[in-house]
């Protein structure tokens, strides 16, 4: 009987139930944020159960919607949540950091002993020699992993603030040297299903 005079109430209506759609678009947005990062990186079994509960979620916040056409608080809710859900799903993808990316190093300075360098810490390095508009220059190329990737560009400014470098997205690399890292990432899961392949 209690909880039915709850549901029936002006506290429910106005700040519960807009409060619980609010948070079920936030999940479901940022949760579709990540399918189609999984998507784009080709991972095919994590995607389809992240895209189950992200639509499963999102039937239960516009079920609440159709239930309650009268009720403002619910439509302010519910597009409240969709902007913030974008938000959150942005921050979570960046704290993921899937997939791999290409940096390309342009210099003019001997790129030696930053080639030695990333040697070291077993990343793959090609340098090859080029030809720019202020003479001859050197051209160094690595791929690493996304969440790598500002290490390797301070260990860039650190052995030369001045050189010219790029960052680009690769979507599929096989072979190659990559470093090895010991952990475990949301317990193992991605390790499992990783967005890339060092060979067959």
């Amino acid at each position: 009987m209690d909880n039915l005079l709850l549901v029936n109430s002006g506290f429910y209506t106005w700040l519960v139930l807009p409060a619980l759609i609010f948070c079920a678009r936030i999940i479901d947005v940022s949760m579709g944020t990540v399918r189609v990062i999984f998507v784009s990186r080709g991972l095919k079994y994590l995607a389809p159960v992240v895209g189950f509960f992200e639509i499963l979620i999102w039937l239960l916040a516009i079920g609440q919607i159709m239930k309650n056409l009268s009720n403002p608080a619910c439509y302010i809710a519910y597009a409240g949540g969709f902007a913030m859900g974008n938000f959150v799903g942005i921050c979570i993808a960046e704290k993921l950091s899937l997939g791999i990316a290409l940096i390309r190093v342009v210099t003019t300075k001997d790129a030696l002993p930053l080639v030695e360098h990333l040697k070291a810490k077993n990343y793959g390095v090609t340098s090859i020699d080029g030809h720019g508009s202020s003479g001859q220059v050197k051209v160094v190329f690595t791929i690493v992993p996304r969440r790598e990737v500002y290490s390797v560009v301070e260990l860039i400014k650190k052995f030369n603030p001045q050189a010219f470098y790029s960052i680009e997205e690769v979507g599929f690399v096989e072979k190659g040297v990559f470093p090895l890292r010991k952990g475990w990432h949301f317990f193992g899961l991605f390790n499992l299903f990783r967005p890339f392949r060092k060979g067959k």
